[in-house]
């Protein structure tokens, strides 16, 4: 079963950010990763969507979900997946980020999937490629396809997003994914709320519309969503918790913390989860309320339709 051709509504000639998206910018997409979900499922996968197209893979941070995603994502909508290894590239010689970009140009790929530890590098490189780019995280900015693929299981779940109360718990301050989630989750009209200790809580963060609670229990009371987040130790300078072991008893969550939430409560994680960190395996585990390997599969539709309504903005594919 093909995707159905929607038109598209997706101007853009980048995707760097949920920041900015309209909701019908934000359906569109779904929409459009909607559809190739049950072609994810049958046995012949691929589609010409793509031919003649070449889209490089830019990774400067390890990555196993994202870009394993992204990569079946390009190679099932038939174009040239080329996976460049940072590790031993000319970027570890010393060559600065524009350098690199001017020397993509001169391959002429069409698109470019970039994942880096600094914030703003994915608009960088777009100020500077002749091709589309897709930010895959920059720094602890945005991650917007990892939203879109949360908001897709959220909505095949609940038939909807709107009027859902969603909880964030966990490493907000160093977290791209909760960026990028509360600017979608905000402005698809959901009820957002950060639940987190003090120390990370990024400052002022009211003001992107959420509630922000530091007692686990009260802030999961009556919630549909519950989203996970790691603690991301390789961008902590200092001490932010007293140690993994008390912050699993306040913050991590468990049969009893997971019961203050509404009884079908859903539960995400945008992996890698650290179990007995954030999570208890009991509750990681529990299929009836776990959709941690639903976005799993989720991600490579959600990019697939990222890459097809990029595409359609595109000159037209080389003719052989």
């Amino acid at each position: 079963m093909q995707p159905a051709l929607l038109p598209s509504i997706f101007s853009d000639r980048h995707l760097l950010g949920i920041e900015g998206l309209s909701a019908g910018a934000i359906t569109h997409l779904l929409d459009l990763s909607e559809g190739y979900v049950a072609l994810n499922r049958e046995v012949q996968k691929r589609k010409s969507l793509l031919g003649g197209r070449t889209v490089v893979l830019l990774f400067f941070e390890t990555s196993t979900r994202t870009r394993t995603s992204f990569e079946l994502a390009g190679k099932r909508l038939g174009a040239d997946v080329i996976n460049i290894a940072v590790a031993s590239s000319a970027i570890k010689k010393g060559e600065t980020l524009i350098d690199t970009a001017m020397t993509l140009n001169a391959m002429h790929p069409d698109m470019l999937i970039v994942r880096h530890p600094d914030a703003g590098a994915a608009r960088l490189l777009a100020d500077h490629v002749k091709c589309s780019v897709i930010n895959a995280g920059d720094g602890s900015h945005e991650h917007p396809t990892q939203a879109l693929l949360d908001a897709l299981t959220i909505r095949r779940r609940f038939e909807r997003i709107q009027g859902l109360r969603v909880a964030i718990c966990g490493d907000v301050l160093h977290s791209r994914v909760a960026r990028s989630n509360i600017l979608l989750l905000n402005t698809m009209g959901a009820h957002v709320r950060i639940i987190a200790p003090p120390t990370l809580v990024p400052a002022a963060v009211e003001r992107m519309g959420v509630e922000v609670f530091h007692d686990m229990r009260k802030g999961l009371a009556g919630c549909d969503v519950i989203m996970m987040l790691r603690l991301q130790q390789e961008r902590m300078q200092g001490s932010f918790v007293p140690s993994t072991r008390e912050y699993f008893r306040f913050f991590g969550l468990d049969r009893e913390k997971l019961a203050e939430a509404r009884e079908n409560a859903l539960i995400l994680h945008p992996g890698p989860m650290n179990r007995g960190v954030e999570i208890d395996s009991e509750v990681a585990d529990d299929i009836t309320r776990s959709a941690i390997l639903d976005q799993v599969e989720l991600g490579v539709a959600v990019r697939q339709g990222c890459l097809d309504a990029l595409s359609r903005n595109l000159g037209p594919a080389p003719v052989f």
